[in-house]
């Protein structure tokens, strides 16, 4: 096939993917096999830690954005919100209301807060993810599922289309925590403190983006030091870096060396030259190279 040509072709010399993880760790092994400098891009499951001190506006307005903007299906998307302590009972009234009452229209409208699904497949997948959820045992707090297209404007009756969902209770041995969903479900997970929370991201397969919600400056620190995860924000629902900082996660998240964006993203593309020069008075006195010497 195409891809394989690609993988093993003398004539390429670096593959830049991003793609799924099993496909990603595919393409890693092959062309590094081969002798390529690879950049391999994999799936995600990106946390928002909420403690109990962050500011509940705040909080809300950024679960919204980032769990259901672009319909989730974004490898930045949060999906999983982990609640410390008391946070989930101050947080959780105020987004369930705002997760019924999404802005669900038609992409081109700049009102929307969330447009439809790409393919019909994928509404399928994420449609198969929420009843995998329910009958695991999470608690749905809002079901995305029938929602009418339409009524996100005209034209919009035969897309795919699902409402945002929102799941309670939670645990890490759930599909619907442990897999990349790619659509719009949250799922959240509550746990007793700060260590337990850091643990829980820590525990996972997937170490792309996290962010963390809180107004105390020690354990903003304190995150950002001990979460295994390549891109962290402090009270940024996205933690998306500029593009002169490197871009990607680790564990099963990004294979190879190398982040994309960059310095790293021009050395990944680029090859180093190292010349050494020295201008002699003059030519006609013929050389005057001389090696250094210990005396």
């Amino acid at each position: 096939v195409a891809v394989d040509a690609l993988l093993t072709h003398p004539d390429v010399k670096a593959i830049s993917f991003v793609g799924s993880t099993p496909i990603a760790n595919y393409i890693y092994e092959t062309g590094a096999h081969h002798g390529k400098r690879v950049q391999a891009l994999g799936g995600a499951k990106n946390h928002m830690v909420v403690m109990p001190d962050a500011d509940v506006a705040q909080t809300v307005d950024a679960l919204i954005g980032s769990a259901y903007g672009s319909a989730g299906e974004r490898c930045m998307a949060i999906s999983v919100a982990v609640f410390v302590g008391d946070a989930a009972d101050k947080v959780l009234p105020a987004l369930i209301e705002r997760t019924k009452t999404l802005k669900i229209l038609d992409g081109k409208n700049l009102a929307a807060e969330m447009g439809p699904i790409v393919t019909a497949a994928a509404l399928a997948r994420i449609t198969g993810y929420i009843e995998q959820g329910v009958a695991e045992g999470a608690q749905l707090l809002v079901d995305g599922r029938g929602f009418d297209g339409a009524t996100a404007g005209e034209g919009c009756g035969n897309g795919f289309w699902t409402g945002g969902t929102l799941f309670d209770h939670v645990t890490p041995n759930m599909r619907i925590y442990k897999e990349e969903i790619f659509g719009p479900v949250l799922s959240c997970v509550r746990v007793p403190d700060f260590a337990a929370a850091v643990d829980l991201v820590n525990g996972h397969e997937f170490g792309n983006g996290v962010s963390c919600f809180t107004r105390d400056g020690n354990v903003a620190r304190e995150f950002s030091r001990r979460i295994q995860v390549g891109m962290v924000g402090i009270n940024v629902p996205i933690p998306v870096p500029m593009a002169w900082h490197g871009f990607g996660g680790w564990k099963k998240s990004l294979f190879g060396d190398m982040h994309a964006y960059g310095e790293e993203g021009v050395r990944f593309y680029t090859k180093q030259k190292s010349v050494m020069q020295r201008w002699p008075e003059s030519i006609a006195k013929g050389a005057e190279f001389v090696m250094p010497t210990a005396k």
